[in-house]
């Protein structure tokens, strides 16, 4: 699980890099093209085509475009705002999956799960502090990705009940492979010989850490694992710092601790009742 974080990690932080230089559609195509070669590679060793067999096609066309939607904005948060910031703020993603749940998923959220919600929505306003002349637009770029994350999940526990893990994952990049190479005769920038090494790594970083996450919630309870997953506020921080300067302030660290603390409680109270599920780690996405 660790390193499956440190990956995904590495990998936002190379989109951030690309941003700079490159359209999201272009950056989000080779995240998802270069990763087939992982995801074909765990879809082997998971029995094959039979393994990825599904008639829910409108499911997972569902499926993607959200998740689609959430790896745009949060690719282009990456772009517009110091990455651990950007970091910090979607991982508001567990409480609005939480709170969507009640009217999407017909869930029962009990008193203490909502008082969770509620905190976490304080701790996202202590980051970005709207009404105190600081707030940054480009702050909903994070949150919208966060929202769309949350819509993602819902959708993999609705795809959950009929399909694998591993299809999921495969006919996700399969569509987001698909639908962004439809885009890119509209922003294409020619990649020089120097920038192939960093499109191709972004895809493949992010189709290990896919396989690593998946292992990870295979092999051990989820109750064990999900906590280090908060991990990517460190490691978002670390690149921030030493790649672009970045120091966070008092206002970040302290709204990201509360929706951590959010996140965990939530997460523990799922665990109690039963209702925790490994969830498909995108997510940054």
């Amino acid at each position: 699980m660790v390193l499956g974080v440190l990956l995904f990690s590495t990998m936002d932080m190379l989109v951030k890099l690309a941003a700079e230089r490159f359209p999201i559609n272009e950056v989000l195509f080779a995240r998802n093209f270069f990763a087939f070669g992982p995801v074909l590679w765990v879809v082997a060793r998971n029995g094959g085509v039979a393994a990825i067999r599904t008639r829910n096609y409108r499911g997972h066309l569902v499926r993607s475009l959200i998740g689609m939607g959430a790896m745009v904005l949060f690719f282009a948060s990456y772009r517009a705002l110091p990455l651990g910031e950007a970091v910090a703020l979607g991982s508001a993603g567990t409480i609005f999956m939480t709170a969507l749940s009640v009217p999407l998923l017909h869930e029962r959220v009990g008193r203490r799960r909502w008082t969770a919600v509620g905190a976490g929505f304080l701790g996202v306003l202590v980051m970005t502090r709207p009404g105190f002349g600081v707030f940054d637009p480009s702050a909903l770029l994070a949150i919208g990705g966060a929202v769309c994350y949350a819509l993602a999940m819902i959708a993999i526990r609705r795809l959950g009940r009929s399909e694998s893990n591993i299809a999921i994952v495969f006919h996700f990049t399969l569509i987001l492979t698909v639908v962004s190479g439809l885009t890119l005769p509209f922003s294409f920038v020619l990649p020089r010989l120097v920038d192939l090494p960093l499109l191709v790594s972004i895809g493949l970083i992010g189709g290990f850490a896919q396989f690593a996450m998946t292992a990870a919630f295979r092999m051990a309870p989820i109750g064990l694992i999900a906590p280090f997953d908060y991990l990517a506020l460190v490691f978002a921080t670390g690149f921030g710092y030493v790649i672009w300067g970045d120091v966070p302030d008092v206002f970040l660290v302290t709204g990201a601790a509360i929706v951590v603390a959010s996140g965990l409680y939530i997460l523990h109270r799922e665990i109690l009742l039963g209702r925790a599920r490994p969830a498909d780690p995108q997510p940054h996405p």
